[in-house]
């Protein structure tokens, strides 16, 4: 397997090459850590289904142009499987393999009846033309409506991709159908049967996984400082909450650099400035700017990597002091500095659990979608928040039993969950 490793997608640990292999790496370690039989362990490595679909879509200028999709359903023994579809360049089939398994792990951890899957197109969305883009995903739709389902396969929105996809995607289903189906798929339109709490779902997991930790760790959020690396939905949200809380957060970046404030940058005013900028920090006056290599190794408490993949590695973890990462986005650890990370003693609250809480409003979306009853946000928050926390002390006491890192004790929990159903479903 090669060593490299990189991903744009919250996920284990990815390779560059082969990222199917790669996430199996880990799933090794739990495997033989719970001591796994052969056939539980064979039916878990492979997944259930692989759908590859050539859409033709009418461009504006006329011509048509094939696209080329997939869809991979890894396992539905939990219940239907779940997992966003993503516009990039960069899609192929073992990436969404991967993902698909990852995902199928991720709702375990966090105690949800899904199975895992996940979706794809290979296109650049950023040069097609809204219409295009409607007419690709209702093509993509409608190859795949035998798939879909609200008690089969449940989309929602990834990279490139958003609640005006998800839209498109539910309607082409219920025309499929005869039949208004919101439970189809989540990351909808509010209006359309969306949840309220969604947006900043991620972000809040990220804030009760810190917590968590802290507590843990002895640390108090009013004597704790962090660093956000990356200000999008997530990084943003993460840091305002954090500081909501009173954690000082000296230091954010975003795609314009990076930005420290000793004394605590003012949260609220970063975003607000970000939202009539083009979601970009540049020139933002409350913090100087820095090298954002530095960002990742600065001197906190906390760090919270909530960016792009592979941002620590063998190369700058030995620099990092921060005592706790709460991994917040997109495969930010490399495997080479897993070891590094351990030996220096700092506890890591692993993508795989730490950014769960957007999922887990999209079941909440599900489940008010198949009640037909909106939750309020107060106990959408409310759920959400006892679940993160539920989770978090269920892999914590995992590593403690087993005397592993964060990361192997959350595949351990997960596959034991998904293991212990065959057993007593009798499923193969």
């Amino acid at each position: 397997m090669a060593a490299t490793t990189v991903y744009k997608e919250p996920a284990p640990i990815v390779d560059r090459e082969n990222p199917l292999e790669s996430m199996m790496s880990r799933f090794n370690i739990a495997a033989e850590i719970l001591g796994l039989d052969d056939q539980t362990y064979n039916v878990l490595k492979a997944p259930d289904k692989q759908v590859i679909v050539n859409i033709p879509v009418t461009m504006d200028n006329g011509k048509v142009r094939v696209f080329e999709g997939y869809r991979v359903v890894h396992n539905t023994i939990l219940g239907p499987s779940k997992g966003g579809i993503r516009y990039d360049m960069h899609v192929h089939l073992d990436e969404v393999k991967a993902l698909a398994a990852w995902m199928t792990w991720k709702c375990a951890v966090v105690d949800i009846p899904y199975g895992g899957a996940k979706g794809g197109i290979i296109c650049d969305p950023t040069t097609m033309s809204p219409g295009e883009i409607e007419r690709m995903t209702r093509g993509y739709t409608l190859a795949l409506k035998d798939v879909f389902g609200p008690d089969r396969d449940i989309p929602a929105p990834d990279m490139g991709t958003g609640p005006r996809e998800m839209a498109w995607l539910m309607d082409e289903f219920s025309k499929t159908t005869g039949a208004t189906s919101p439970a189809v798929v989540t990351g909808k339109p509010l209006v359309m049967g969306g949840s309220l709490g969604r947006t900043e779902a991620t972000g809040r997991g990220v804030m009760v996984s810190a917590l968590a930790a802290m507590a843990k760790l002895g640390m108090k959020p009013e004597e704790s400082s962090a660093v956000v690396q990356g200000f999008g939905n997530v990084g943003s949200w993460a840091a305002k909450l954090l500081a909501e809380k009173g954690v000082k957060i000296k230091g954010v970046s975003d795609i314009s650099g990076a930005y420290w404030n000793e004394e605590g940058i003012n949260i609220d005013e970063a975003i607000a400035y970000k939202n009539v900028h083009n979601g970009r920090l540049e020139g933002f006056t409350g913090a100087q700017t820095m090298n954002p290599d530095d960002l990742l190794i600065s001197d906190v408490d906390v760090l919270v990597p909530a960016a792009v993949e592979d941002v620590i590695t063998e190369h700058n973890a030995h620099d990092i002091k921060a005592k706790l990462i709460v991994e917040g986005a997109n495969g930010p650890t490399s495997a080479s500095a897993d070891p590094i990370i351990n030996e220096k003693g700092i506890m890591v609250v692993p993508d795989i659990l730490a950014n769960s809480g957007g999922v887990t409003v999209s079941y909440f979306e599900w489940v008010q979608n198949r009640l037909g009853y909106k939750w309020s946000e107060g106990m959408v928050i409310e759920r959400a928040e006892r679940i993160m926390s539920d989770a978090f002390e269920k892999v914590y006491a995992t590593s403690q039993k087993y005397k592993v890192p964060m990361r192997i004790a959350a595949y351990v929990v997960a596959i034991d969950k998904v293991a212990q159903t065959y057993k007593y479903r009798g499923g193969f």
